[in-house]
């Protein structure tokens, strides 16, 4: 056995294993004695989907719900803060509570005629969905 020292990609070439296997270990690294820990970047929440007529759906749905009346808004092609906008927007409207879930904004309660009249006066085209 020699005492020559070798990089760990040239140990994994010697082995037969390509040389990427040596930098797949290092993108697992979560801490380094030079810079501390390392924290991997998180990735970015894609903006909600819109359907191809471009119209927003509005839902009133009540399962899983323990019979609760919510109203659900999706299809509207915008960021995850503007959205959170909206929904801030349409709580204070209606005095009840929300949340913005996967791009879908949810408000509390059965507030059908205030939340249509909201999107419309913010310029959204919407459809009611559901039965």
């Amino acid at each position: 056995m020699s005492g020559k020292k070798i990089s760990l990609a040239d140990w994994q070439q010697q082995l037969g294993r390509p040389a990427e296997a040596a930098t797949a270990a290092s993108d697992d690294l979560v801490y380094s004695t030079d810079s501390g820990r390392i924290d991997k970047p998180k990735p970015q929440k894609a903006v909600a989907q819109s359907f191809s007529d471009g119209h927003a759906r509005l839902r009133r749905e009540t399962k899983g719900r323990n019979g609760k009346a919510v109203i659900t808004i999706s299809g509207l092609a915008e960021s995850t803060e503007t959205l959170a906008e909206i929904a801030a927007l349409l709580k204070k409207k209606c005095g009840c509570g929300g949340s913005v879930k996967d791009g879908v904004i949810e408000i509390q309660g059965d507030q059908r005629e205030l939340v249509q009249q909201e999107l419309t006066k913010l310029g959204y085209k919407h459809k009611w969905a559901g039965g």
